[in-house]
């Protein structure tokens, strides 16, 4: 019996056995979801690169192996699949890595940052036979899903208008030194991007506009950060989106979005981290989220349920490859677009 036999096959006992790739902030937030939260579920193996990094990981949550050597995950008959939460430039190698040993690959965004690298996933996934599956969690956040269902219901009639912005909790404490040109396009915008693309199903992406700057540490200017963009998506079906981002929003993790139709409109997201207002002598506050692993805890949650049950039913992939080449076609336009200082047709980066 193969390892696909024992995941796939109807009413098989065996659970689903997850190597983690990075053990970082968000790998460590995943590795607990996928240790304790996903049914059928079992985090089987972590990985890291920095000596020690993945045996401390593992050994809080009771995880059995723990490795710096990644070949140790490939060459494990035992682990059926791999998420990874590595540093987002080595994603594509390590998709096709993954692929090649005939593992399922759940992948944070981005998982490429050229199109040639996306191809390159996307292919590897297609000759293997493995589900590729894109972090894009805001699919599975609660009121993200239900405007997509909103829309797939007519209620909204035809998209007209999109919103969908991310703004990180302040303060803002990177060193622009450290943070890899573009990342704003490439690490934050992504989601919104596939997210404007997502709530607007059956049209494509025809031309871009982007303003961009570094309005958080304007100090950081000069070597390219760049912390605040608004970029406008135009349609194929004449909807026109706004995407923006901001790395520091004082008050909290704020990610939201909005569809106006013909027929209607849907908002989804809430800086609240609950629906609690408190009343008091000195006025009225809520409680905000400072962490998307607590903002989207649900939705991350969400996103690997679907894998798992997607790996279980022989695909398809709920997220596939081709999502994420899309929104990384946004975002190089994106980039052209502000070095360019004009509109760029999606055409001319994805031809």
């Amino acid at each position: 019996m193969s390892v696909d036999d024992e995941v796939t096959g109807p009413g098989n006992p065996w659970p689903l056995r997850v190597a983690l790739i990075g053990a970082g902030r968000i790998g460590s937030s995943h590795a607990e979801l996928l240790a304790n939260r996903v049914p059928g579920v079992e985090l089987a193996a972590i990985y890291d690169p920095i000596e020690g990094a993945a045996a401390r990981l593992a050994a809080k949550l009771a995880v059995p192996f723990a490795t710096h050597n990644i070949d140790d995950i490939w060459s494990d008959p035992a682990i059926h699949a791999v998420a990874i939460a590595a540093p987002a430039r080595s994603h594509t190698d390590l998709v096709v890595a993954a692929a090649g040993a005939g593992k399922h690959v759940f992948v944070e965004k981005p998982m490429a940052v050229t199109l040639e690298d996306a191809d390159r996933a996307i292919a590897a996934a297609e000759a293997s036979g493995v589900i590729l599956q894109v972090g894009f969690n805001r699919r599975y956040a609660a009121g993200f899903a239900a405007a997509r269902a909103a829309v797939d219901a007519g209620v909204v009639g035809e998209p007209q208008l999109l919103r969908s912005l991310t703004r990180d909790p302040g303060p803002f404490m990177g060193d622009p030194t450290r943070i890899p040109q573009w990342t704003i396009f490439f690490e934050t915008l992504i989601h919104d991007f596939d997210t404007v693309c997502w709530l607007n199903p059956n049209a494509k992406p025809v031309r871009v506009t982007a303003l961009a700057d570094a309005l958080v540490r304007p100090d950081g200017k000069e070597i390219g950060h760049l912390d605040t963009s608004v970029v406008t998506i135009e349609f194929d079906n004449g909807a026109i989106a706004v995407a923006e981002a901001n790395f520091c929003a004082m008050y909290g993790y704020d990610v939201r979005g909005e569809v106006f139709g013909s027929a209607g409109m849907c908002t989804a997201g809430d800086v609240r981290a609950t629906n609690l207002t408190a009343y008091t002598a000195t006025g009225i506050s809520v409680e905000t989220s400072r962490l998307d692993s607590d903002l989207l805890r649900d939705a991350y949650l969400g996103e690997f349920e679907a894998f798992a049950t997607a790996i279980r039913a022989g695909g398809p992939s709920p997220v596939p490859g081709s999502a994420a080449r899309l929104a990384l076609a946004i975002a190089l336009a994106s980039i052209k677009s502000v070095q360019e200082k004009r509109a760029v047709n999606i055409e001319e980066v994805d031809r």
